[in-house]
């Protein structure tokens, strides 16, 4: 597990990940989930989960955080912030595995995931911590 984070923009992820997680579209789970991607221009790409009748057809919060920092024009994740779940409740809403993977293809190893609830930061791990000995673009060497 990494040190808790103390800068600015740890604080400005946290807000913008839970300004998205009250935006999410989770009329079947009732489980909202809110991240917030800090590209390498410095902006800050906000996403939120959005479930389909058709449970496979959804999309979590991080993929729609990183389809935001892609259109923006921003190829790197260089920190992240995932809010989900009930406030004091202690659980961990950590990207699931897709996400993982997801991230992989933009982030390094070492990139910050801090892991929220409504209530703020409850941990902070880096990807490599998440997945180990990951699949990234690195392994293909074109």
């Amino acid at each position: 597990m990494s040190d808790p984070p103390d800068s600015l923009i740890a604080d400005s992820l946290i807000a913008a990940a839970r300004d998205a997680m009250a935006q999410a579209y989770a009329p079947y789970s009732h489980f909202s989930v809110g991240a917030a991607i800090l590209g390498e221009s410095g902006r800050i790409h906000a996403g939120a989960n959005v479930e389909n009748a058709a449970y496979p057809q959804g999309q979590c919060a991080e993929a729609s955080a990183i389809g935001a920092m892609i259109l923006a024009g921003d190829r790197t994740v260089r920190e992240i912030a995932v809010m989900g779940g009930q406030a004091g409740d202690g659980r961990l809403c950590t990207p699931c595995g897709g996400c993982r993977q997801r991230l992989r293809e933009f982030a390094k190893p070492d990139t910050p995931i801090h892991v929220c609830g409504p209530e703020g930061l409850r941990r902070t791990f880096t990807l490599e911590e998440l997945l180990p000995h990951s699949f990234g673009p690195g392994n293909l060497d074109f």
